[in-house]
């Protein structure tokens, strides 16, 4: 498909004492996506935390 920008974005911020949890967290990445893509793991994160979004536009 052509190169487009897309109409909104996220962003998401760590406390600085959960550091260590998030690093972790991202060494193991590969463990954690093998039972989860990342389309179902971004719709559950964003569920998980209240973030409202229309699912049309997430990944467009």
């Amino acid at each position: 498909s052509a190169f487009a920008w897309q109409e909104g974005y996220s962003a998401f911020s760590v406390s600085p004492s959960q550091e260590p949890a998030v690093k972790k967290y991202i060494a193991n990445q590969a463990q954690h996506h093998a039972g989860e893509d990342f389309k179902t793991e971004l719709l559950r994160l964003l569920r998980a935390h209240g973030v409202e979004f229309d699912e049309r536009y997430v990944f467009d």
